[in-house]
């Protein structure tokens, strides 16, 4: 019984690791729909790869602790099976929160871009569309959020 707890918490994990929103210059959330953004052109001068870091909710240490402490709780017997599982619980949520970060993180792009007028900016997004030097591109602002695309 405790192998099947442990694999349905472990499922739920992996599962909600895939539920983190796209930070790509291509998606939209649904607020975004049908909201005015402010449109700049200009030239890629500049593309770097980089690491955006992985979520860090609630989810991932809480369902770490629920499986150590079903895997403690089933060490010894009596107060030491107590004792196994509230150290199973600290240390399962501990390697919750990194599962959470790890399974979350995604490869990103810095793109560093010469407006118009002249100024320069640079955007980080998810890696999706692929942008070289002496590209000319669209710059995207609204709400909050700039992208970058072709």
């Amino acid at each position: 019984m405790k192998k099947i707890h442990f694999l349905l918490v472990a499922g739920m994990v992996i599962a909600l690791g895939g539920c983190a929103s796209s930070k790509s210059g291509d998606v939209y959330t649904r607020d975004q729909t049908r909201q005015q953004m402010i449109v700049k052109m200009g030239v890629v001068e500049s593309v770097r790869p980089v690491k955006i870091e992985g979520t860090k909710t609630a989810i991932g240490p809480a369902a770490g602790a629920v499986v150590g402490g079903i895997a403690g709780s089933s060490v010894g017997g009596g107060k030491g099976s107590a004792v196994a599982a509230v150290l199973g619980s600290v240390a399962g949520g501990v390697v919750g929160a990194a599962a959470e970060e790890g399974f979350t993180r995604e490869d990103g792009v810095e793109i560093t871009v010469r407006l118009e007028n002249g100024q320069v900016i640079a955007v980080v997004q998810e890696a999706g569309e692929t942008f070289q030097a002496g590209d000319r591109v669209r710059i995207l602002e609204g709400d909050g959020v700039t992208r970058i695309s072709h």
